[in-house]
């Protein structure tokens, strides 16, 4: 994203930013600071480079190795157990609950789409589109795993059973990035290079609806408990989506931020991280933002979920940790 994105494909270590106008923006609110209790837990390998990170069906955290190639999982009370991948530098990144109890994840530079069972057995799924490099992915209502292939510029489906679909973008370039399901019943994904947000039927139909916002560069995406969805601006603001395609923006603090992986909290605010600035920030459904500072501001926050413990569990790509919020 920014510079660096749009010129290489290995696009986490981002630290540029290209400033712009906000003429379509809510001005910044800021709310009375809690004081959530900040921990974290050293990875074993290293470097490890986590990404992606969600809560498992069996009450632990999976996350996503990049470097390290491996797919983790540690217990609420900081216990850790790693699956190395078959093939080397697969590059595991996003990663999701599937329907059928397992864990999926996409293989950016293997160009595959991996399951892992709870118990750790690794099966993988090559994707037709070659050099695709598939990030984002999630679990659809159709009971297949939906994915984005950034560089294929396609959205790509596969049932548990391992049969793929894939479905061209109508616009070319447009960098498809995180993908989440709505409350539609349809799938929606952030365009990085496109400038906005997609919807997607479980039956390849698109609708793209553009953000007002010059230069807005939309990441990550989720479902928020308001009905609408939200996502991150890469160039440093966190907005909304209704289903009919109303864009409402929210400026961070520093437009320099970047932030990336989104989640719903256990309090129904939408919590982010912020990449370039070190920072995890929450936003409630009223555009309220409340940012805290890590104490590594140069530890690279990437994505971000809530834990079986209603904790908020976060990877630091740039240190190999996770951080964890109490609330």
């Amino acid at each position: 994203m920014c510079r660096k994105l749009k010129q290489q494909r290995r696009h986490r270590h981002i630290r540029c930013h290209n400033p712009r106008g906000r003429d379509h923006r809510v001005p910044l609110r800021v709310a009375a600071a809690r004081t959530p209790t900040l921990s974290e837990l050293t990875i074993p390998t290293s470097p490890a480079t986590p990404v992606g990170i969600v809560t498992g069906p069996d009450g632990n955290v999976w996350f996503t190795e990049a470097y390290g190639n491996k797919i983790g999982r540690v217990t609420t009370g900081g216990l850790f157990t790693e699956f190395s991948l078959p093939n080397e530098e697969s590059m595991p990144t996003g990663l999701a609950v599937g329907p059928d109890g397992a864990l999926w994840f996409t293989e950016s530079i293997g160009n595959r789409i991996g399951r892992i069972t709870t118990s750790g057995t690794i099966t993988e799924y090559t994707i037709p589109t070659a050099a695709s490099y598939p990030w984002g992915i999630t679990a659809g209502p159709d009971g297949a795993l939906w994915f984005t292939e950034s560089d294929g510029n396609k959205i790509g489906r596969i049932t548990t059973s391992g049969t793929f679909t894939e479905y061209a973008l109508p616009t070319s370039t447009v960098y498809p990035m995180e993908i989440t399901t709505g409350p539609d019943g349809a799938l929606w994904f952030a365009q990085a290079l496109g400038g906005g947000i997609t919807r997607v039927t479980t039956s390849g139909v698109f609708t793209e609806y553009n953000s007002p916002t010059t230069g807005s560069m939309p990441i990550g995406i989720t479902s928020g408990p308001d009905g609408n969805l939200w996502y991150t601006d890469g160039n440093g603001a966190v907005g909304k989506v209704t289903t009919s395609g109303v864009f409402t923006e929210y400026p961070l603090s520093n437009a320099n931020a970047f932030p990336w992986g989104i989640t719903v909290g256990p309090d129904d605010d939408l919590w982010f991280v912020e990449q370039v600035t070190g920072k995890v920030a929450t936003v409630s459904t009223s555009g309220i933002i409340t940012e805290y500072a890590l104490p590594d501001a140069f530890s690279g926050p990437f994505h971000i979920t809530t834990g079986p413990d209603d904790k908020i569990w976060f990877t630091e790509d740039y240190i190999d940790k996770l951080g964890i919020l109490t609330l």
